[in-house]
């Protein structure tokens, strides 16, 4: 009868670790983590070797920094993963680390959508801060920035100067038109921030001219905007709900988030989702935008009459809005949007082209009816709108109640033909599209 095979001996002096089989002692390593990893090459060559593969190293900075490639965090190339989780760490290992992750992955698909999409709003983009720097800042400022708001100017402070021709379009959280006016809101650099009196008030972000104005609480985290009297009384309104706020780092709530961070993740959500996007136009202005206004239902109302396709929406105004007034008032502006994807027909004829005469809308909120008209005029007034073109229109500004309401109506529309008006004039619909009070400001 064969005898039993005897149990391999320990080599002297070899910790259990050492005598694990490749695999199993990969798996360990990573399961404990990059501190003990680093920890455990100090021990002995042979741990060394397992706990400096750079399949390890490659899985703890996606894991820690959601890097997918040996870069430093100026993007310099690194010899090793290893070298770069160290790299990051010493830069950023005075954080917490799920956080930093967070605001690194929204700045990178941040600035992917305007890549794609936006590229004149990417160049404006600039380069991250020094916690040295950052230091400076809070001295200058006399207040200490939530942690979330120190880490986002980390990876970007902010845009670069913006001058007043076409690119006062450029502002990155968007804006709207309104008549002959365009409001886009840029982020300002860590540098520009101004404190408001006898507050704990910055000033984060903000039109080129001045009219929108959006500031962050550094005691509470919140992030407010400018009414309508900020000018006169600083009356202000939340931009993003209290409850979604936290500072402290603990267990039961996770990571901290400021109104600053959970404001920009909700603008990169609508972008990503289509909600709004990057529009041009002929009229007013030439320079291309992120729109507010939304494209989607339900916030944005489709119709169709004679193959003429009217889209209506309408955006928050808050620096329109005012609490002070009796009876608080929300103001909204709204946007219709006409194409024409080929010739139509009105009354047996062929027409390629038309002209906007007239608006007609009714407002409703609760039990209140509201009619409106706008006329735009004759001939010249308003540009033609022929086959395949997209026609802007901005509405009058509406002030509503703080309550949900809808605006539905119809277009007078003259058919165009060699350059004059022919025919008589038709009625195309706007379907009823809401106002709704948002939980987002923009």
């Amino acid at each position: 009868m064969a005898s039993p095979a005897k149990a391999q001996r320990r080599p002297e002096g070899a910790s259990v670790l050492e005598t694990l089989p490749a695999l199993p002692l990969a798996i360990i390593i990573a399961k404990a983590g990059p501190r003990c990893a680093a920890a455990l090459a100090c021990a002995s060559s042979t741990l060394r070797a397992a706990a400096s593969g750079e399949a390890l190293w490659r899985h703890f900075c996606s894991d820690d920094f959601a890097l997918d490639a040996p870069l430093s965090p100026g993007d310099l190339p690194l010899p090793s993963f290893k070298d770069a989780y160290k790299a990051w760490f010493q830069s950023f290992g005075m954080y917490p680390l799920p956080l930093v992750k967070r605001v690194k992955i929204f700045w990178s698909s941040f600035r992917a959508w305007l890549c794609e999409y936006f590229p004149e709003g990417l160049r404006t983009l600039g380069e991250g801060v020094s916690e040295a720097e950052i230091a400076v800042a809070e001295c200058n400022l006399g207040l200490v920035l939530p942690m979330p708001t120190k880490l986002l100017y980390r990876f970007c402070n902010g845009q670069l100067h913006i001058g007043r021709g076409e690119e006062v379009s450029y502002g990155v959280m968007g804006g709207y038109d309104y008549v002959h006016q365009r409001y886009t809101v840029r982020l300002l650099p860590l540098a520009h921030h101004a404190v408001q009196k006898n507050s704990n008030y910055i000033v984060v972000a903000t039109s080129c001219f001045g009219e929108k104005i959006f500031l962050l609480d550094c005691a509470s985290g919140r992030l407010y905007v400018g009414t309508k009297y900020w000018n006169e009384e600083r009356e202000i309104m939340a931009c993003v709900p209290k409850a979604t706020i936290r500072l402290a780092v603990d267990d039961d709530h996770g990571m901290p988030q400021d109104g600053f961070l959970l404001w920009l993740e909700e603008h990169l959500s609508r972008l990503q989702d289509g909600l709004i996007k990057v529009q041009s136009c002929k009229f007013p202005m030439l320079a291309r935008h992120i729109s507010l206004y939304p494209v989607q239902l339900p916030y944005c109302s489709s119709a169709s009459m004679h193959g003429i396709k009217v889209r209506a929406s309408a955006v928050f105004a808050p620096e329109n809005s005012a609490f002070a007034d009796y009876r608080c008032r929300y103001s909204y502006y709204f946007s219709i949007r006409l194409s024409l994807p080929e010739a139509f027909v009105v009354d047996g004829k062929w027409y390629s082209s038309f002209q906007l005469q007239s608006c007609h809308y009714t407002i409703q909120i609760g039990d209140e009816v509201l009619p409106y008209t706008c006329n735009y005029g004759g001939h010249g007034k308003c540009p033609l709108l022929r086959c395949g073109e997209e026609l802007f229109v901005y509405g009058c500004s509406i002030s509503a109640a703080l309550e949900p309401g809808s605006v539905m109506g119809n277009l007078t529309l003259v058919p165009w033909r060699c350059g004059q008006p022919r025919g008589s004039p038709f009625i195309a619909d706007i379907a009823p599209f809401p106002l709704h009070p948002p939980d987002y400001i923009f």
